[in-house]
């Protein structure tokens, strides 16, 4: 696995879990705020795809 992959991989991971605290947070002390933590699980998955593509596309370009 290349060296770019795995930096991605762990700051998606880190990623994640940051973002799944702040929905949960956001859950368990906003009553009535529920429509709040699809904000954060939408950059939870969001986020490392776009960048996943981006140095995708940089390393693919600079390769040739």
């Amino acid at each position: 696995m290349a060296l770019w992959k795995r930096f991605w991989l762990l700051a998606t991971v880190i990623w994640v879990v940051v973002c799944l605290l702040n929905a949960v947070t956001i859950l368990a002390f906003s009553e009535g705020e529920e429509s709040k933590a699809l904000q954060p699980l939408l950059l939870a998955i969001a986020v490392p795809a776009l960048l996943y593509g981006a140095l995708w596309v940089y390393f693919r370009l600079r390769r040739k």
